[in-house]
């Protein structure tokens, strides 16, 4: 089977022995002939990717200034609402026969809603990975950590961060962006998630340990509301939960490719579950172990002692591991930044994957400029919180309250609407005042959480 993606095409299905046949190119790429689909397994490693990201680490700081209680039972509330918003985007899609979550929004707010998703979409992603390198290149040196390569090996040409990047870029993300189906990184996906468990275990591990010998502090169990600002910044934690579950842009790719299309709410459902536990851990045993201490990026915490035999190995091990998750989660963001680049540039050319040269030319250059801007700017955490509060939080609440509220087809629901309408609610007034906090974070004293 031939499985063709654009970034906002529309298909017609034929039987099961012929390939998916475009009524119009808008949005999507093809996949190998020979390709009999997904299995549920790889799609849920490839969708629990996607969530995994760097948002884990902003996590435990999140925790801190919610309170333990209220912040378990928040990443529990937004893993819900990010399942309802994807469910009504699974069945618009269905109702609009559309294939793309950019094709879903054109079909209910026409050509300026879709172009808006798919920038949107393109900030989301673009800053994401921006991020991603730039921790990367902590592994050399960096603002949040010293850097292990350096430690390990002292300062060569061949330890700078500009070399570990670059190396980085031909050896792992270049072979790895080259794939025309999301499947082919179930694999690559599967180590992710495992890697990200094993970050999760560490950290749960010396938490116990330190438990034992009595040299843990009671995290908070509520949040420490001294003043009116203390209490609008706990507003600035939604923007982070949903860059933590943010996974909406993929979840199409991932449809299209599977055997059986009717799995992916078991698919959904089964991803957002083990990825809220992985939070909920990660929260967890985080403020158990730092407390008040926990820095804005918990990965920070780990570069000085952590009061335990082996403490300078097992931060070493922490850092590198979760690099390497970051290597690997990098591939399927880029996938979706890739096909929306192509359908908001060229939205009526011929599938990018017929097109070797134009896949390979926009893929290039993409990853020429992520690199510069991992280069060139020594930390953006205060701006992926910003992206978190617009364009994140638009992909992940805004976009599918609006077509759910819009209701071109008549099928949303009683529950659709008051869920569509909490999402808005959460969306606009936790994005106010989260910009408002970044801005008075960088013109006044105060620091807003970064993610």
């Amino acid at each position: 089977m031939t499985v063709l993606y654009s970034a906002d095409r529309k298909y017609r299905r034929s039987p099961r022995t012929t390939p998916l046949l475009p009524q119009k190119h808008d949005d999507y790429e093809s996949a190998e002939v020979g390709f009999d689909g997904a299995s549920f397994s790889g799609a849920v490693f490839n969708l629990s990717t996607t969530i995994i990201g760097a948002g884990i680490m902003a996590l435990p700081a999140t925790i801190k200034q919610l309170g333990l209680i209220p912040g378990i039972v928040v990443i529990a509330l937004a893993a819900m609402l990010t399942e309802s918003s994807i469910d009504m985007i699974l069945r618009f899609s269905r109702a609009s026969k559309s294939s793309t979550y950019s094709a879903v929004v054109g079909d209910a707010f026409r050509g300026t809603g879709r172009t808006l998703l798919q920038v949107c979409i393109i900030v989301n992603n673009m800053g994401m990975l921006v991020v991603y390198m730039i921790i990367i290149g902590t592994w050399s040196d960096g603002v949040h950590h010293s850097g292990v390569m350096e430690k390990w090996f002292g300062q060569h040409w061949w330890t700078t961060r500009s070399f570990l990047l670059l190396l980085t870029t031909l050896f792992v993300f270049a072979p790895l962006i080259s794939f025309k189906r999301v499947d082919s990184l179930r694999y690559t996906s599967a180590l992710s998630v495992a890697l990200a468990i094993v970050f999760v275990a560490i950290t749960a591990g010396v938490a116990v340990v330190k438990l034992m010998n009595g040299s843990v502090q009671v995290p908070r169990l509520l949040p420490q509301l001294v003043d009116q600002s203390s209490f609008w910044k706990l507003f600035t934690a939604v923007p982070v939960l949903v860059t933590a579950y943010i996974c909406h842009h993929n979840i199409h790719p991932i449809e299209n490719e599977l055997i059986d299309p009717t799995q992916m709410k078991s698919i959904v459902r089964t991803s957002l579950t083990m990825c809220s536990l992985v939070y909920i851990a990660t929260s967890f045993f985080g403020s158990l172990l730092f407390g008040d201490q926990t820095l804005d990026d918990i990965l920070a915490n780990f570069d000085g002692d952590l009061g335990i035999p082996y403490s300078s190995l097992l931060s070493d091990v922490v850092r590198v591991s979760y690099g390497i998750h970051l290597m690997l989660v990098f591939p399927i963001v880029f996938f979706s930044l890739r096909l929306n680049i192509d359908g908001l540039f060229l939205p009526y050319a011929i599938p990018i994957a017929f097109d070797n040269r134009r896949f390979f030319s926009i893929t290039a250059a993409l990853m020429g400029f992520i690199l510069m801007g991992a280069n060139f700017v020594p930390s953006i955490w205060d701006a992926f919180q910003f992206t978190g509060a617009t364009a994140t939080i638009s992909v992940g609440f805004i976009f599918p309250a609006a077509v759910a509220l819009r209701d071109t087809h008549g099928i949303a629901t009683k529950k659709d609407r008051l869920v569509s309408w909490v999402m808005l609610f959460l969306a606009v007034s936790s994005s106010t005042v989260a910009i408002c906090s970044d801005i008075y974070s960088i013109f006044g004293t105060g620091k807003a959480i970064g993610s």
